[in-house]
C-alpha cells in the first residue's frame, strides 16, 4: 500500500509554460510526468534533455520519453513518462501534441555535498558558510591558520571571493587575469599555483569536514587586463557597438567640464573647484545645458542632413528608369538610423519618400589627453575606437533579463549606470561563434574553478547573460557533478528569481539578514525562507510535484553589507545570528562578524590581513582570536545547533515574535517530537543609548524542558577600547559573550523560574519567567513531549507502520495495548461487506439522519458531506497538500475531541464488523488523545488515511477484475456503487420471495424479528437519498448495469431486478417505488430499461440465465388487487416478462390511484391518465399525453405566475426514440431466447375486436426494424417523400426525438436521446447516418461534462436551470427548462458508446479519433470525480459545464454510464 521511494506527479496541460515555475528534486527521486484533464486522449510526446543513463547531459540533446500505462487500457488516468533523478542541475523539459509544441518548463535536481575522510553526506539544510575576502588571507603557507576560524567557530563551508590575479583598482572582484593565481598569494622564494590551493581545499574537505566555494565574474574584466588589449572585440567598443557613440562623446564631454571645473576655470560662473551645496548644483546644470549640450550637438547622431537627403530624393525622382511605388497611407517617412552613428548620418526610407511625397567616466581612454574635439576624430578610427571600451556597472530597476549595453537601450546615454570603472563590460554575442576567444578563455577559468572548489557563487548573477551562464555552468558539471550553485539576485520579483533558478540550476539563493528592519521581519524571513509549520501533515511519498521558492542561504550578514554595529548595535550580532541559525534552509556569515569589526570591510580598499587563530592569544591581541573573541564562542554552539537541526530533521518552524524584540524560533523534529526553542533578545538598537524594558513576557514552551542547550549573553569586558590596527583586521576587544551549554533548568542564569502548568487534560506546559534575558541574550532550551505523552504518541507510530514504513521511526512496542490493537487493522476491514462499507464511508445527511444522526457539523465553516470518513477525507484532501493548520476543520480538533470521538462513536453504535470498525478507532484514539492538541490533526490524518485506504482495498477485492485490473479512474468511480448502495434503517426495496436463496437478512432493533435488508440504489445525493425518494425505477435500471453489473455486484443486482418485479402492475415497473406499496405507474419507459437490465444480467454474469427461473413475489397479481405480502403468489421471472410485452400489445390505459393534489400537486386532471401501447403498422411503443410526461424528461410546470402550472415542459408523447429502441432491443433479444427454447414464449397474444390475435416476436422486430429510420431520420433531401412535416424540420442528417407527438414540432427537435437507441439497438441505424447524427450531436449538444438537453438554436433552449426563479417568463420559471439545455451528464454516456460502436464501422482512421475524443472527454470526469468533495459525478451542469447549485451533487446514473463506457473501452 505504502510507497518508499519518493516520486513526484507533474501534470501537463495544454498551452502550460512553466518557464518561471520552480520545480525543485532530489537526486534519488523519480519525476512522473502524467496528462494533465486537457492532454488526455490526446497524442502527446514529452521530451527532456535529462541524460538518458550512461550518457552525458547536453543542454542541447533531447530525447523523447516512453509512455507507461500500467492498466494498458480504458483511459490515460495512469499513464506516465518517468525520469530517475540521479544527476544534479538544471533540465529542460517540453512536450509536443502531435507536431506542436504545447507547454514545457525546466527541473532543478540538488546536488548531493559530501565531506570528510568517510565522504558522509552534508545536506544543504546543514550549511555553515562563512566568507572571506580572499586578499585578506596573505601568502597561502599563512592560511590555514587564518581559515582554522572557520572550522574553530564551527562552520562547514568556506566563501572565497575571487583567487584570480586583481586588477589596478584592488577590488575583489576586478580581475586582471582569470586564469592566473592572485600572485600575492605567493612569497619571493616560493611560487604557489592552483594545485597548492587544490591540496589545501581537498584537506580541508578531508580532514576539517569543510567544503570550499569560490566566485565566478562572468559579467566584467579588469579595465587593465592584458587579454582585452589584445582581444578588444571581447568588449563593448565604439566599433562593435557603434550605438554607443554619443555616449561617448557626452562622456567625454563631461570628463573635460570635469577637469575645468577642477581647475578653477567655472570660478566666475559660480562653480567652484569643490562642490558643497545645492546652489553650485544648480550652476553646474545651467552650465552643461547652456554651453556643453549646445557644443557637443548630440541631436546630430539621431538626425538627417537634409541637404544630402534632398539632393538624393530629386536624383531619385528625376532618374528615367525609376521603379512604380504603390503608396501605402499607413507608412509615415521615418528616420532610419545611421549604423555607424556619424553625425547627420541618418536617413529616411526613399521607398517611402517617394510614395507619400555628471559622475564617473562610462568609458576606457588609453589615449593622451587631447580636446574633446580632437577626441571625436578617434571615434570614427576603427584601430583606435576599439580600445575605447563601455565600463560595467548596476542599473537600477532595470529588467535584468536585457542587456544594458546592446543596441535599444540608452542607458549609457542616458547616464542611468551606476559604474564600476575599474571593469569593462563583457561583450558574449549570442554564442561562441560570436566572440571565440572570449567564450574559451571563460570556460577555460571555470573549468579551472571546477577542477579545485565544490561550488561557485555567481558573482552579479542578475546581469550575467543567461545564456553565457548557463554554458559555464554545463562546463564546470562537467567536471563537479554535484556543483553546488549559489547566487544573489536583486531582481525585486520571485517570478524573475525563478528564471534564473530554473535556468541555471542555482542549489541557493542567498538572502541577507540585513534587508529586516525589525525584529518581527527577522523572523518572517526565517518562517518564509524554510521548513513547514509545526504540526505539519505527513506528505504521501507519492504525490504532485508542488511549486516551490528557492532554497535560500540565509546570511546574517555578507560581504556587501554594511557593517550592522553601524546599522544596528554590536549588542545585535549575537541574537541575530542565532535567529538566522534557528532557520531551516544554508546560514551563512562573512568573516568579521563573529568578531565584531565595527566596520565594512570593503572589498576594494581592505588591504589588511584577517586574524589567526590562536587558542593562548588575549583578547586585546589585535592578530589573533580565539572563543574569547567576540561571539565566537556562541557562533561555535549555534553552527553545530543548525548542522544538528538539519541532519535529525528538525524540518518543522514555528517562529513567535514574543514582543518588539524578543524572537522565540522552534525547530521540531516530526519523528522523535523533540523542539528546539531559540528565544533571542535582539538589539537593533544600541542598549547603551537606548531604552530597554527589564520586565520580559513570561513565555510558555509546551513539554518538558529537558536542557538548556545554550544560554550566552553579550557582556561588556574590561580591556582598551577598539583601536582600528594597521595590519590585521580586528574586532571589538572590550565586547564578548558569556557563554553556558548543556546545562539544566535551575543552574540558568537567564531563567528565574520555571513552573509547570496544565493546559488541556493531559497537556503539560512550563511557565518561563526570565531575570537575564538582557538586549545580546539568547537562550535555547531542547524540549520534548511530556513522558506520558511521548509513550503515547510511540505507540501510535507503532500500530501507523501496518499503513507505512514512515512511522517506524520514532515508534513504541507495547504489550498492555488494547487486544483490538493487536489485530491488524486489514483483517477486521476484510470481513466488511460492501453494503456495511457504505455505512462506514459515505451515508450523506438525510440517509444518516433516518437513524436518527447527522453529518458532522464543523463550527464557524460548514457541514460535512458525509457522515462517513469520506466526509472527512475530502476535507483533509484540501487542507493536507496546502497544510493548512489554521483550516477551521484543524481548530476544531485542536480544540475538543468532539470529532475524534464522533467517528469511533458513529460507527460502535451500529453492530457486527461495523462495530469492530469503531472499536479498533476508538483504542487509537485513546493514544491520540493523550498528545499535545498541536500534533492531533497530524496523527488523526495518518490514522484516517491507514484505515480510508485499507477500507477502499477492501471494497475493490470484492468487485469484479475489470475494476480490480481498472485505472485509478475506473477504481475511483467503482466506489460510487459502494457511495449509491445501501440499506438503511427501513429497506427501500419490497420483500423477496422466502423461496429465493442468497438473500441478505438481519434482525430489526426494534421487533427483533428477522427481515431482508437488500441493498437499493439511491437515484442522487443529497437530494434522492432517503425514504420514500430513494428509489425510482427508471433511475435504477439506467444505472443498475454500470453501478452493479459492471463492478461484479452480480447479487445485489439480481435482488433488485426481481424486487422491482414484483412491483409490475399495468404491464409497467413504477418510477417512484415507494417501497411497492405507494408505488406511482405514471412513466413509461422504467419497464423498458428494466428490460434491458434483465437482458444485460444474462450477458454479463456467469450462468445468468437462471435469473429468469428465479421466483417473483408480485405484490400486484392483478391491477386491482391490494399489496400481498412476499410469497403469496410466486412466479418464475419470464413469465412476468411475457406479461410486460403482452400487456404493451394490448393497449395500457388506466387512471393513476388517488389521483389528484394528495399525489401531484402539480398535474391537471388529464395528466393522470396513463396510456400506453404498440402501433399495429409499426411495431413502435407509443403512449402519454400533452398534459403529462413519461420519459426521462419529466418536469411539470409549477408557476402559476408564469401560467406554465400543470402542463409538461417536454410531453414527449407519441414515441420516444429511446423507448423504441429499449422495445427493439427487448424484442430482439427475446426472439433469440426463443429460438433457442431458454423463454417459452414465441409471440405475444391479445385481443383485437374480441378476437384473440398472436403476434410474434420474430414480426414484431421485423415490423420495427422495417420502419424506424424510415420514419426516424430526417433526411438531407428537403423533398423526401417520407417527410410528413418538411416545413418543420430545423436540423438535418439527424434522428427525430420522437415520432408521432401531439405537437409535431417537438418531433424534430435535437435532443440526446436518440444516441441511447445507437446502443442498445445499433442495427437500427445505417452507419454512414449514425455517424452524421452523432457529428451533428457532437457539435451541438456536446458539453465539458454532460449533454445539452435541447439543440442551442432552438427558440426555447436556456441552458441555465434554476428552480427557485419565479418570475412570468413561461420558459424559465420554476426551473422549466429543467430538460430544456441544462447539460445532463448520463446521456455523455450513450453518446460516447454510440460514437466508439460506429466509428469502429467507419474505418480505422475514424475509430482511432474518436478513441482520442472519448479519452479527453472522459478525462474531465476524472478531474471533476477527483476534486469533487462529494467523490461524484452530479446529475446536470448548467451550460457549457457550469456548476448548477440545484443539481444533485452525485447522481448514480451518472456514474454508471461513465463506468460503461470505460468498460466499453
Amino acid at each position: 500500500m505504502a510507497h518508499s521511494k519518493q516520486i513526484r506527479i507533474l501534470l501537463l496541460n495544454e498551452m502550460e509554460k512553466l518557464e518561471k515555475t520552480l520545480f525543485r528534486l532530489e537526486q534519488g527521486f523519480e519525476l512522473q510526468f502524467r496528462l494533465g484533464p486537457t492532454l488526455q486522449g490526446k497524442a502527446v510526446t514529452v521530451y527532456t534533455n535529462y541524460p538518458c543513463p550512461g550518457e552525458t547531459f547536453h543542454r542541447e540533446k533531447f530525447h523523447s520519453l516512453d509512455w507507461e500505462n500500467p492498466t494498458e487500457k480504458e483511459d490515460d488516468s495512469d499513464k506516465y513518462c518517468k525520469l530517475n533523478l540521479q544527476q544534479s542541475g538544471s533540465f529542460q523539459y517540453y512536450f509536443l501534441q502531435g507536431n506542436e509544441k504545447s507547454g514545457g518548463g525546466y527541473i532543478v535536481v540538488d546536488p548531493i555535498l559530501r565531506v570528510g575522510t568517510d565522504n558522509h553526506m552534508l545536506p544543504l539544510d546543514c550549511v555553515t558558510l562563512q566568507t572571506f575576502l580572499s586578499k585578506c588571507l596573505g601568502p597561502l603557507d599563512e592560511w590555514e591558520s587564518r581559515l582554522r576560524v572557520a572550522k574553530e567557530s564551527g562552520y562547514n563551508m568556506i566563501h572565497f571571493t575571487p583567487l584570480q590575479t586583481l586588477g589596478h583598482s584592488r577590488s575583489c572582484y576586478s580581475l586582471a587575469d582569470q586564469l592566473e593565481l592572485n600572485p600575492d598569494f605567493s612569497r619571493p622564494n616560493r611560487k604557489y599555483t592552483w594545485d597548492d590551493v587544490g591540496h589545501l581545499v581537498e584537506k580541508m574537505k578531508r580532514e576539517w569536514n569543510i567544503l570550499c566555494i569560490t566566485d565566478v565574474v562572468y559579467n566584467h574584466t579588469a579595465a587593465n587586463s592584458k587579454w582585452i588589449q589584445e582581444h578588444p572585440e571581447s568588449a563593448y567598443n565604439l566599433v562593435n557597438s557603434p550605438h554607443l557613440k554619443p555616449a561617448w562623446v557626452l562622456d567625454r564631454a563631461f570628463w573635460h567640464f570635469s577637469c575645468d571645473v577642477a581647475e578653477g576655470k567655472y570660478k566666475e560662473k559660480g562653480i567652484p573647484a569643490l562642490i558643497e551645496n545645492d546652489h553650485h548644483m544648480n550652476c553646474i546644470r545651467k552650465v552643461i545645458w547652456e554651453d556643453i549640450f549646445p557644443k557637443i550637438q548630440l541631436w546630430e547622431f539621431f538626425q538627417v542632413d537634409v541637404y544630402k537627403a534632398v539632393e538624393q530624393f530629386r536624383r531619385l525622382l528625376t532618374q528615367e528608369n525609376r521603379r512604380e511605388t504603390k503608396s501605402d497611407p499607413t507608412q509615415h517617412l521615418k528616420i532610419m538610423q545611421d549604423p555607424e552613428y556619424r553625425r547627420l548620418g541618418c536617413t529616411v526610407d526613399m521607398n517611402i519618400a517617394l510614395a507619400t511625397f555628471i559622475p564617473h567616466e562610462y568609458f576606457t581612454f588609453p589615449f593622451e589627453e587631447m580636446a574633446l574635439s580632437a577626441e571625436e576624430s578617434l571615434i570614427h578610427l576603427p584601430n583606435k575606437a576599439c580600445f575605447l571600451m563601455a565600463y560595467n556597472g548596476w542599473v537600477m530597476g532595470d529588467d535584468p533579463l536585457r542587456n544594458f549595453a546592446e543596441p535599444g537601450s540608452n542607458v549609457y546615454l542616458r547616464r542611468e549606470l551606476i559604474c564600476w570603472g575599474d571593469s569593462v563590460k563583457l561583450r558574449y554575442g549570442n554564442k561562441p561563434e560570436d566572440c571565440p576567444y572570449l567564450w574559451a578563455h571563460m570556460k577555460k577559468y571555470t573549468e579551472i574553478t571546477a577542477t579545485y572548489f565544490q561550488g561557485v557563487r555567481l558573482d552579479n548573477c542578475h546581469s550575467t547573460p543567461l545564456h553565457v551562464a548557463e554554458y559555464m555552468l554545463d562546463a564546470a558539471r562537467k567536471l563537479q557533478p554535484n556543483l553546488y550553485v549559489v547566487a544573489e539576485l536583486f531582481t525585486g520579483s520571485e517570478e524573475l528569481d525563478n528564471v534564473f533558478v530554473t535556468r541555471l540550476g542555482i542549489s541557493s539563493l542567498i538572502r541577507e539578514a540585513m534587508s529586516a528592519y525589525n525584529s518581527h521581519e527577522e523572523g518572517r524571513l526565517v518562517y518564509r525562507y524554510g521548513g513547514e509549520p509545526v504540526g505539519s501533515f505527513v506528505q504521501p511519498c507519492l504525490r504532485p510535484l508542488m511549486p516551490a521558492i528557492a532554497h535560500a542561504l540565509f546570511m546574517d550578514i555578507t560581504h556587501d553589507n554594511e557593517c550592522p554595529i553601524v546599522h544596528r548595535s554590536a549588542y545585535d550580532a549575537l541574537p541575530s545570528a542565532t535567529i538566522v541559525s534557528m532557520a531551516c534552509c544554508a546560514s551563512g556569515s562573512t568573516r568579521g562578524y563573529d568578531e565584531l569589526v565595527p566596520h565594512q570591510i570593503s572589498v576594494v580598499s581592505e588591504e589588511r590581513f584577517y586574524t589567526k587563530w590562536n587558542p593562548g592569544a588575549s583578547p586585546s591581541d589585535t592578530g589573533d582570536v580565539n572563543f574569547q573573541s567576540g561571539i565566537i564562542a556562541a557562533r561555535c554552539a549555534i553552527n553545530k545547533l543548525h548542522q544538528e537541526l538539519g541532519a535529525k530533521g528538525f524540518f518543522q518552524v514555528y517562529v513567535d515574535q514574543v514582543d518588539e524584540d524578543i524572537v522565540a524560533v522552534t525547530r521540531h523534529s516530526p519523528s522523535i517530537h523533540q523542539s528546539l526553542v531559540a528565544v533571542s533578545r535582539t538589539a537593533f538598537r544600541n542598549p547603551k543609548t537606548s531604552f530597554y524594558s527589564k520586565e520580559v513576557p513570561q513565555m510558555c514552551i509546551p513539554g518538558k524542558i529537558e536542557e538548556v542547550v545554550l544560554e550566552a549573553r553579550t557582556v561588556e569586558r574590561n580591556t582598551k577600547p577598539y583601536k582600528k590596527d594597521e595590519h590585521s583586521i580586528n574586532g571589538m576587544p572590550n565586547i564578548t559573550v558569556e557563554v553556558r551549554e548543556h546545562i539544566q533548568l535551575n543552574e540558568s542564569k537567564i531563567v528565574k523560574q520555571a513552573g509547570v502548568a496544565t493546559k488541556g487534560p493531559k497537556e503539560y506546559i512550563q511557565e518561563i519567567e526570565f531575570e537575564n534575558l538582557s538586549p545580546g541574550s539568547v537562550i535555547i532550551f531542547r524540549v520534548s513531549l511530556d513522558p506520558h505523552a511521548q509513550v503515547a504518541v510511540g505507540i501510535l507510530r507503532n500500530h501507523l507502520t501496518q499503513f507505512s514504513p514512515h512511522f517506524r521511526s520514532g515508534s513504541l512496542a507495547v504489550d498492555n495495548a488494547d487486544p483490538i490493537l493487536k489485530i491488524p487493522f486489514a483483517s477486521i476491514a476484510s470481513k466488511l461487506t460492501l453494503a456495511e462499507l457504505n455505512q462506514i464511508l459515505y451515508r450523506c445527511e438525510s440517509e444518516e439522519h433516518e437513524d436518527g444522526g447527522g453529518c458532522y457539523d464543523i463550527p464557524n465553516w460548514s457541514a460535512l458531506k458525509y457522515a462517513g470518513l469520506q466526509g472527512l477525507m475530502s476535507v483533509l484532501a484540501e487542507i493536507r497538500p496546502k497544510n493548512d493548520l489554521g483550516h477551521p476543520f484543524c481548530d476544531n480538533l485542536r480544540s475538543g475531541d468532539w470529532m475524534i470521538d464522533y467517528v469511533s462513536g458513529r460507527l460502535i453504535s451500529r453492530s457486527g464488523a461495523i462495530a469492530e470498525v469503531g472499536k479498533w478507532l476508538q483504542a487509537m484514539f485513546f493514544y491520540l488523545k493523550q498528545i499535545p492538541r498541536y500534533l492531533i490533526p497530524c496523527y488523526f490524518d495518518a490514522i484516517l488515511i491507514g484505515v480510508y485506504t485499507t477500507l477502499l482495498d477492501t471494497a475493490w477485492k470484492q468487485m469484479s477484475s475489470f475494476v480490480q485490473n481498472g485505472s485509478t479512474f475506473v477504481k475511483h468511480l467503482s466506489l460510487g456503487s459502494v457511495q449509491m448502495c445501501g440499506v438503511g434503517k427501513l429497506p427501500a426495496l419490497p420483500r423477496l420471495s422466502p423461496s429465493l436463496l442468497d438473500v441478505p437478512y438481519r434482525l430489526n432493533g426494534i421487533t427483533k424479528e428477522k427481515e431482508q435488508c437488500c441493498v437499493s440504489i439511491a437515484a442522487g445525493l443529497p437530494h434522492f437519498s432517503s425514504g420514500l425518494f430513494r428509489c425510482w425505477g427508471r433511475d435504477t435500471f439506467i444505472a443498475l448495469r454500470g453501478i452493479l453489473l459492471v463492478t461484479g455486484r452480480y447479487l445485489e443486482a439480481r435482488n433488485i431486478i426481481l424486487a422491482f418485479a414484483g412491483t409490475l402492475r399495468h404491464g409497467l415497473i413504477p418510477n417512484l417505488l415507494g417501497e411497492g406499496t405507494y408505488a406511482r405507474y405514471n412513466c413509461r419507459d422504467a419497464v423498458w430499461w428494466w428490460l434491458q437490465c434483465i437482458q444485460d444480467y444474462c450477458k454479463m454474469v456467469p450462468n445468468g440465465l437462471d435469473i429468469l427461473k428465479c421466483p417473483v413475489s408480485r405484490m400486484y397479481p392483478t391491477d386491482d388487487s391490494a399489496p400481498l405480502p412476499a410469497g403469496t403468489v410466486d412466479q418464475p421471472l419470464f413469465e412476468v416478462i411475457q406479461e410486460a410485452m403482452q400487456r404493451h400489445m394490448q393497449g395500457i390505459q388506466f387512471r393513476e390511484r388517488n389521483a389528484g393534489l394528495q399525489i401531484d400537486r402539480n398535474m391537471k386532471d388529464e395528466g393522470f391518465n396513463v396510456t400506453a401501447g404498440v402501433d399495429e403498422k409499426t411495431g413502435f411503443v407509443y403512449g402519454g399525453n400533452r398534459l403529462n410526461c413519461g420519459t426521462w424528461m419529466d418536469k411539470m410546470g409549477e408557476s402559476d405566475r408564469a401560467r406554465n402550472r400543470g402542463i409538461p415542459a417536454t410531453p414527449r408523447d407519441g414515441s420516444a426514440v429511446e423507448i423504441v429502441g429499449l422495445c427493439k432491443s427487448a424484442v430482439r433479444w427475446l426472439l433469440e431466447l426463443s429460438k433457442n427454447n431458454i423463454f417459452p414464449y414465441h409471440e405475444v397474444r391479445v385481443k383485437r375486436h374480441g378476437k384473440i390475435v398472436t403476434v410474434s416476436y420474430d414480426e414484431w422486430n421485423r415490423k420495427i426494424q422495417d420502419n424506424f429510420e424510415r420514419l426516424f431520420h430526417v433526411s438531407e433531401d428537403p423533398s423526401h417523400p417520407n417527410e410528413k412535416h418538411p416545413n418543420l424540420v430545423h436540423k438535418r442528417g439527424i434522428y427525430k426525438d420522437s415520432y408521432g407527438a401531439s405537437s409535431p414540432w417537438c418531433d424534430y427537435q435535437l435532443r440526446p436521446n436518440f444516441t441511447i437507441a445507437m446502443v442498445v439497438a445499433p442495427e437500427l441505424f445505417t452507419p454512414e447516418k449514425a455517424w452524421k447524427a452523432l457529428e451533428m450531436a457532437e457539435k451541438k449538444l456536446l458539453g465539458p461534462l454532460g449533454m445539452k438537453t435541447l439543440d442551442p438554436d432552438d427558440m426555447v433552449y436556456c441552458g441555465i436551470y434554476d428552480n427557485a426563479l419565479d418570475n412570468d417568463n413561461y420558459n424559465l420559471a420554476k426551473g422549466f427548462n429543467y430538460h430544456q439545455g441544462p447539460e445532463w451528464l448520463w446521456p455523455i454516456g450513450y453518446f460516447l458508446r454510440a460514437k466508439l460502436y460506429f466509428s469502429k464501422l467507419m474505418g480505422l482512421e475514424t475509430s482511432a479519433k474518436t478513441m482520442l475524443l472519448v479519452k479527453n472527454v472522459l478525462s474531465r470526469h476524472y478531474v471533476h470525480l477527483e476534486r469533487s468533495p462529494w467523490k461524484g459525478l452530479p446529475e446536470l451542469t448548467n451550460e457549457n459545464g457550469q456548476h448548477c447549485p440545484f443539481s444533485c451533487e452525485t447522481q448514480a446514473w451518472s456514474i454508471a454510464v461513465i463506468l460503461e463506457t470505460l468498460y466499453d473501452l
